[in-house]
């Protein structure tokens, strides 16, 4: 009788080895898996890094073109008016030999 107790007792020892072990396995496999879902994000976002730093450039360059433009047009607005006073004492000297 002893000898069958000891028995049921390594059965339920192996039993509880053999549920370890697999849930080790699981645990290890689960890990791993979670492990390649990280990676993938990490390539994802280091990604996602390069393209918002060309955008950061674009967006620079962007200014810099806008920048340019409203020079120019503030010299053309000066250039424009110079034109309009011109014209306005040529008029005025038109239209004192009319008189």
């Amino acid at each position: 009788m002893i000898s069958a107790g000891i028995e049921v007792k390594i059965n339920r020892l192996e039993s509880i080895v053999e549920q370890i072990g697999e849930a080790v396995l699981s645990t290890s496999e689960t890990i791993e898996r979670l492990a390649q879902r990280l990676e993938t994000i990490s390539i994802q976002v280091e990604a996602q890094g390069q393209q918002v730093q060309q955008q950061g450039y674009q967006i620079v360059a962007l200014c810099d073109v806008v920048q340019t433009l409203a020079e120019s047009q503030h010299d053309s607005l000066q250039k424009l008016n110079q034109l309009t006073q011109t014209l306005d004492r040529l008029m005025s000297v038109i239209q004192g030999l009319d008189e």
